[in-house]
């Protein structure tokens, strides 16, 4: 019976998602690894947030995807191009969100963002080509994972 209180006062289904998301996160941190991704901790968290989402996660995925490569390459571009300042920054995160508006992907704009935001704002190791194209692959590796999940456990529909 969906929503019966095991112990403690959790919820067989508070537990079922809990295992779920625990099992998705780790095959997808596990996956990252064995692919030597080098921010392979993105996979998981990506992973997370689709599958614990309260908006479907196939749109999620589709805008946390597109987000992600929207924002991968307005920050190398940048990064290219210019030191990583304040103002610089700043046009990033304007640019990711006109061109949201504008190709009406408006829902990506936070994840071209984040994604900005990392590749900008975190000392580079690498070329910044390198840096976007490795956290285009770690996310989109966990959204992968996290959108077979929900095809394989999908959780029954909460009901108010």
């Amino acid at each position: 019976m969906p929503g019966t209180i095991l112990t403690a006062g959790i919820a067989r289904d508070s537990l079922l998602d809990s295992l779920r998301t625990a099992i998705a996160a780790v095959v997808a941190m596990l996956l990252a690894r064995v692919s030597k991704l080098p921010g392979y901790y993105w996979a998981p968290i990506s992973t997370i947030v689709v599958i614990q989402s309260t908006i479907p996660p196939r749109t999620l995925g589709w805008q946390r995807f597109v987000g992600t490569a929207l924002g991968a390459v307005v920050g190398a571009v940048l990064a290219t191009f210019f030191h990583s300042t304040a103002l610089v920054y700043g046009v990033g995160i304007l640019l990711c969100g006109l061109i949201s508006w504008s190709m009406r992907i408006v829902g990506a704009y936070r994840f071209a963002a984040i994604t900005l935001s990392i590749i900008l704002l975190i000392p580079p190791m690498r070329s910044p080509w390198t840096a976007a194209w490795h956290r285009f692959l770690e996310v989109s590796l966990g959204i992968a994972v996290a959108l077979v999940m929900t095809e394989v456990w999908p959780m029954p529909k909460k009901t108010g």
